[in-house]
């Protein structure tokens, strides 16, 4: 491409301002929203978590959590990671300290404590063994005091001391391990003083002596991690491979690098395919998007100069050169777009991580990475996308017959092509597919995988037959807004049969932002009331008590059965597992695991929502189970569980049941279950009430006996609960709301550059006696054409969706979503609103000047 070409592609800029800014703006937020959405997927591939607390460690051991689901299928494995820590003999701490080059090896323990004295009552923290405070980088050491040499002390760091207002020597309350007791504070240390994210993911801490804590943690002999310090010199390659021979035949593994974060933060390692899936689905819907408005911008704004480009075919221009002029332009814009959009996407992909790990997608702990390769990518697909498109919008003009170029351009653009009507035939039988896909396969939450790249595909197969479906909705519209509008609106209808082309490129845009918002809120929306549903059914406790350090003390559920008025009381535990085939030859409960619930056997029926159908929930003590009864054993039979943390038990079906509300958890014995948990005890004591009675007074005076009890009613549940899922739900709204908010800065991208390119049009209306409030009122009519087109359409493939969606998502009986109506009516208004404004704004500009100069002007 010569320098001449690039001249003139750099001097049309001047002239053709408001096409060109208009392509760029749509470059630059789409690179920058798939940049950002890349950026995340890579955050999630390469789930980096530097070690923070334990950072002078060389390497840290810790028991290995992954499970391949079908072993001994190498072209079909795959692994889960398990939700519990996996505990460490405390006797591998001798067989690493023989490893050549290891100085030393610290074992570490992490649980949660509560503050329930001092000024700061209820402020939690994280507590550990003394020995690892010697491995924090940036601090620990110890300021006044001594370290904890007995059960009855702690040391507290800087803030935390602070916060509670006490000294060494003073004494304060701790809750932890589902109980509390009184300890002296024997020292402070330093608090953490490097950078601000490694003090923001370690938090307040405290430590106890070694084995106080290990029983505090629930596992007095063992630990959760071994930290490895190395000797001066040590290569860490060797140290590496000395230890993992030296853990041949056990179940740990080594964490070197910026793995060894795993070992402080583990949630970073459940949560990872969580961030890559959430990453992957909103990363290709951004894609999409992005093509999608980049495309329709850039061919809009090629349209728009049909006349000029007339012109120079008319003087001689070929059309090779032609294509060249507009590569070069649509490559300067694009570069420059793309090269300013690297720092915001940066920007906007770090924002977005945050708000992730705020919500509890991701931890905090991993770090945001965006590399090249989500640059590149990003930059890429809309460069090609630009160049494609600005080749396309110019094909017409390019391939006319000179003596047909200027009679073409002042008259209605063909749209009908033999492509066109493949590619959306294509698009929308994907569409109908999924649907059907949705609709007969799909059930419960799963199917909003399948739903929403439905809409994506229904809406992009709408926008490619616009033009065809705008021009049939205008005639039908024709008779109605003539008769509310006079004057003024025919006019506008006769304007818009006659532009049905360019009417659908700004039709296509609202389409898109209608179609995707209301799909995604009442997906969304709908899933949350399905899940409160199914939390209301299995709710039979009318009470719940729980502790503020997050477990109860099991003893406390036969005192609680004994108090006035109680039905029933049950200790209840958590966890996730895996129904286990005969000779271990993987899982038989699916690549997602089944619920464990621990439950007391005296009171699991009076506490739980299904009833036993065969066998009794009585019976659940020592290793016994209930299952349900879809998991196809029978009463007697003797199963394999493999639990939470990586270990296996063969327990006797003693019982089966129907669940209620998609509730298909396997009941075992809380005292079976909770050693198998991180936290060692039970969560939460249940209570039912006996008929009548209330529970209130006396569930309240045996809380207050014990401190940092507490007791919460059935509504405080259902509204607790209800407030998680809509937290939850504030991930799927700002991912899909970022997407919306460029759609929508799409819609008044599309609408501005085809009003604006108008001026000539308005013009010659107002030499021929038009006035500006009569021009003005026309463009408002089609403003509100344009939008009625848009939400009509993007409500119709909106609507297809949600009904497959709510029959798979629910009971199969509702077709309707849930949600308040003020969310359509949100986004119509929205739709409507930003339309107008998009179109009379830049009408208003072009009718400043004087006719006669407007009528002989160019587009900008």
């Amino acid at each position: 491409m010569g320098m001449n070409m690039w001249r003139l592609a750099i001097q049309t800029l001047r002239f053709r301002r408001s096409g060109f800014l208009a392509t760029f703006v749509a470059l630059f937020f789409g690179t920058a929203v798939v940049m950002a959405c890349g950026g995340l997927m890579e955050t999630g591939i390469r789930n980096n978590v530097p070690a923070a607390r334990l950072a002078g460690a060389a390497a840290v051991v810790i028991g290995d959590r992954s499970y391949e689901l079908r072993p001994g299928s190498p072209e079909d494995s795959e692994q889960e990671v398990l939700p519990e820590i996996a505990p460490l003999d405390a006797g591998l701490t001798g067989q690493l300290a023989a490893v050549p080059g290891v100085e030393r090896v610290v074992g570490d323990v992490t649980f949660p404590a509560v503050l329930l004295a001092g000024s700061s009552p209820g402020a939690k923290v994280s507590a550990h063994g003394w020995d690892s405070a010697s491995l924090a980088p940036y601090g620990y050491g110890l300021r006044s005091g001594a370290p904890p040499t007995g059960p009855g002390q702690v040391v507290l760091d800087t803030p935390t001391a602070s916060k509670a207002g006490a000294g060494v020597g003073d004494r304060i309350r701790i809750a932890a391990h589902g109980g509390s007791a009184v300890y002296r504070v024997s020292g402070i240390v330093g608090g953490m003083t490097g950078p601000g994210r490694t003090k923001a993911v370690v938090g307040p801490v405290l430590f106890f002596a070694q084995d106080e804590a290990r029983r505090l943690a629930g596992h007095p002999d063992t630990y959760d991690s071994l930290a490895v310090v190395a000797r001066p010199g040590t290569a860490r390659a060797d140290l590496a491979a000395g230890i993992s021979r030296a853990l041949a035949g056990t179940h740990a593994k080594v964490l070197t690098g910026d793995d060894r974060g795993f070992a402080e933060f583990p949630v970073a390692q459940e949560r990872r395919s969580d961030l890559i899936s959430l990453a992957g689905v909103f990363g290709g819907l951004a894609v999409l998007v992005a093509v999608f408005v980049t495309a329709g911008t850039v061919t809009l704004s090629a349209a728009q100069r049909r006349r000029e480009l007339a012109l120079m075919r008319a003087i001689g221009v070929t059309p090779r050169q032609l294509r060249r002029m507009l590569l070069a332009e649509t490559l300067f814009v694009a570069v420059v777009a793309i090269l300013l959009a690297w720092l915001p996407g940066q920007r906007l992909g770090g924002v977005l991580f945050d708000r992730l790990a705020a919500s509890g997608v991701t931890s905090g702990a991993v770090e945001f990475t965006l590399g090249r390769i989500p640059l590149a990518a990003a930059g890429g697909a809309v460069l090609l996308t630009a160049i494609g498109s600005g080749l396309i919008g110019a094909r017409r003009a390019a391939r006319t017959r000179p003596a047909e170029a200027l009679s073409e351009a002042a008259v209605q653009e063909r749209w009908f092509g033999v492509w066109r009507l493949l590619f959306a035939l294509l698009f929308l039988s994907g569409a109908a597919a999924l649907v059907i896909v949705t609709w007969t396969v799909m059930r419960g939450p799963v199917a909003s995988s399948t739903a929403m790249p439905a809409v994506m595909l229904a809406v992009i197969g709408l926008a490619l037959l616009a033009p065809g479906l705008t021009k049939m909705c205008v005639v039908l519209l024709h008779g109605p807004v003539r008769a509310l509008t006079g004057a003024s609106g025919h006019l506008a209808m006769l304007n818009s049969r006659a532009r049905a082309v360019q009417m659908g490129a700004t039709v296509a845009p609202v389409m898109l932002a209608v179609g995707i918002a209301t799909a995604s809120l009442y997906i969304q929306t709908t899933q949350d009331e399905l899940t409160n549903r199914a939390f209301v059914a299995n709710l039979s406790a009318d009470a719940v008590l729980t502790s503020v350090s997050g477990t109860v003390d099991p003893a406390l559920v036969d005192r609680v059965q004994e108090l006035p008025g109680v039905a029933a009381a049950s200790a209840y535990v958590t966890s996730l597992g895996y129904l286990e085939r005969p000779g271990g030859r993987g899982t038989e409960s699916g690549e997602d695991g089944m619920p464990l619930q621990g439950v007391s056997a005296r009171g699991a029926a009076g506490t739980t929502a299904a009833a036993a159908t065969r066998g009794s929930f009585a019976a659940l003590t020592g290793r016994t189970v209930a299952l349900p009864e879809s998991a196809g054993h029978d009463v007697g039979d003797t199963v394999t569980l493999r639990l939470g943390d990586n270990t296996t038990v063969a327990v006797r079906v003693v019982a089966t049941y129907h669940p209620k509300a998609s509730s298909d958890a396997a009941l075992l014995p809380a005292a079976l279950l909770a050693p198998h948990t991180t936290a060692g005890l039970p969560g939460q004591i249940l209570v039912r009430a006996k008929p009548g009675a209330d529970l209130g007074p006396a569930l309240a005076r045996f809380a207050a006996a014990e401190p940092g009890l507490t007791v919460e009613g059935r509504d405080a549940l259902v509204a607790a609960h209800a407030q998680g899922t809509q937290t939850q739900s504030w991930v799927t709204y700002l991912l899909v709301g970022m997407i919306i908010a460029y759609t929508a800065i799409s819609v008044v991208n599309s609408l501005a550059l085809a009003t604006g390119n108008r001026r000539r049009e308005f013009g010659l209306q107002r030499l021929t006696g038009a006035t500006r409030g009569q021009v003005m009122r026309m463009v408002t009519v089609e403003g509100l054409l344009v939008g009625v087109i848009g939400v009509l359409l993007g409500t119709a493939a909106a609507a297809a969706i949600l009904v497959a969606f709510v029959h798979a998502a629910g009971d199969g009986t509702a077709l309707l979503p849930s949600g308040p109506g003020w969310l359509y009516g949100v986004v119509v208004v929205a739709a409507l609103a930003l339309t107008l404004s998009a179109t009379l704004v830049p009408t208003w500009r072009a009718l400043r000047g004087r006719p006669a100069e407007a009528a002989g002007a160019g587009a900008d």
